[in-house]
C-alpha cells in the first residue's frame, strides 16, 4: 500500500490517537501509524474494511462522479463494477478475499441498492435478502456469512439489520438498524441504528442474542461499524462541537457498556475521521476529510499490538 501510488498523500507518521474530552484510553490501545488510501485519479475515496492479510476494500469516485468499488492487495488497486450497475462499492473483504458489496442499476432512486458477492476468482453472484426491495452488505465471515441490512421504501421503519448464511436468513426485529460486523462465530454482532422516539442515532451491540445500546461518551450521535473476533469494535461518533471522529472500545473486558473505555482514532491535521473496518491485529480503515474538505480513505496500523 506505500507506493508511488499514494505518495502525495503517505502519511506514515507513528502518533497517539488524539482523546477527545471525557474519553480515556489503555496504553495498548493508543498508537497507530496513519496511512492515506486514494484510488489514483479519484476525487474522493473511503475505505471501508479490511482482513487479516491487510488487503483494503472502499469506493471511490471518479472525475465523471461516477462511484466505483476497489480492492487494495499490497501496492495494487483493482476497481469493482457489477455488471450493468451505474454505482458499485465494496464494503467487507473476507480472509480468502472474497468481496461483499452493493450496487445500483440505472433508473433507480438513489435510495435502492442491491447485494453481491465477488468472489476470490472474479466470479459476480447477486445476494439479496428475499422479500425486500434493497439489500446493503457490510462484512463477510470466513465462513460465507453475510451481515447487512434490509429495507424497502426508507432507511428508517423499513431498515432492518440481516445475517445471511447460505440459504437461511434473519432480520433483527429493531426499525432502522443495520448490523456492520461481526465475529466469526456471529456470538457478537455490531451496528447502528435510529432511535424512533428522539431521532438520535446510536450504536448496538448483539451479544449472544441481547441487544445492548450504546454511545460514546458525551457525543451526539454513535455509530457501531466492525468488530474483530476478540471483541475491538470501531465506530464513528459526533461529539458536542459537531465534528465526527472514529473510535475503537474493547468490549471482551467489561460487561456492562457503560463501563467501556472508548479511544477518538483521528487523522493526523484532519478536520473530520470515521473509522470503518478493524482486522484481527487491530488495523483500522476509514476516511477522513482534509482542510479543504475533501475525502480520503485511510489505514491506521497499529504499532503496539495486543498479548494475544
Amino acid at each position: 500500500m506505500r507506493g508511488d501510488l499514494m505518495a502525495s498523500k503517505r502519511a506514515m507518521v507513528a502518533v497517539a490517537c488524539l482523546l477527545a474530552s471525557g474519553l480515556g484510553a489503555r496504553a495498548d490501545e493508543r498508537t497507530f501509524a496513519f496511512t492515506a488510501v486514494d484510488f489514483p485519479g479519484a476525487v474522493f475515496t473511503t475505505a471501508w474494511g479490511i482482513n487479516g492479510q491487510g488487503e483494503v476494500v472502499g469506493s471511490y469516485r471518479d472525475v465523471a462522479g461516477r462511484l466505483h468499488g476497489f480492492v487494495l492487495s499490497g501496492e495494487t488497486f483493482r476497481s469493482i463494477d457489477f455488471p450493468g450497475s451505474v454505482t458499485t462499492d465494496a464494503r467487507g473483504i473476507s480472509p480468502a478475499g472474497d468481496v461483499v458489496g452493493s450496487y445500483r442499476r440505472a433508473g433507480e432512486p438513489t435510495l435502492n441498492a442491491h447485494g453481491y458477492l465477488l468472489t476470490r476468482q472474479g466470479e459476480f453472484l447477486p445476494a439479496d435478502f428475499p422479500g425486500h426491495l434493497n439489500t446493503i452488505l457490510q462484512r463477510i465471515a470466513p465462513d460465507g456469512t453475510i451481515v447487512g441490512c434490509h429495507h424497502d421504501t426508507d432507511l428508517m421503519g423499513t431498515m432492518h439489520g440481516i445475517v445471511i448464511t447460505g440459504e437461511n436468513t434473519t432480520a433483527l426485529d429493531m426499525p432502522a438498524s443495520m448490523h456492520n460486523g461481526s465475529t466469526p462465530d456471529l456470538s457478537m454482532i455490531v451496528g447502528l441504528y435510529t432511535e424512533m422516539e428522539t431521532g438520535r442515532g446510536r450504536g448496538y451491540l448483539l451479544w449472544s442474542g441481547d441487544f445492548l445500546p450504546f454511545d460514546v461518551p458525551g457525543s451526539t450521535f454513535t455509530a457501531g461499524w466492525d468488530i474483530n473476533p476478540r471483541g475491538d469494535v470501531v465506530g464513528v461518533y459526533r461529539d458536542a462541537a459537531g465534528r465526527f471522529h472514529g473510535f475503537v472500545v474493547d468490549t471482551s473486558r467489561q460487561g456492562a457498556a457503560s463501563d467501556w473505555v472508548f479511544t477518538s482514532v483521528d487523522y493526523p491535521g484532519a478536520a473530520a475521521t470515521r473509522a470503518f473496518g478493524i482486522n484481527a491485529g487491530g488495523d483500522v480503515v476509514g476516511s477522513y476529510a482534509d482542510a479543504t474538505g475533501r475525502t480520503h480513505g485511510f489505514l491506521a496500523s497499529r504499532t503496539g499490538r495486543h498479548n494475544q
